[in-house]
């Protein structure tokens, strides 16, 4: 039988930049982001899980790994 594996992972990384709000800090790193100058390096991970789905869609739970 073939089984499909999901795995998930949030990484995590710290970036500084000089806004007058925290709303602004928000709207520019969302757009530093975006614009691919704040990256985040895969070796970062923080959590990761992983879930099992077998052929009938039934699904297991996440599992942290």
């Amino acid at each position: 039988m073939k089984y499909t594996i999901t795995i998930e992972e949030t990484n995590a990384k710290d970036f500084e930049i000089e806004t007058n709000s925290a709303n602004e800090a928000y709207e520019t790193a969302e757009q530093k982001y975006k614009d691919g100058e704040f990256v985040l390096d895969p070796g970062e991970c923080q959590f990761r899980q992983i879930a099992v789905t077998a052929p009938n869609d039934e699904t297991t739970e996440w599992i942290e790994f």
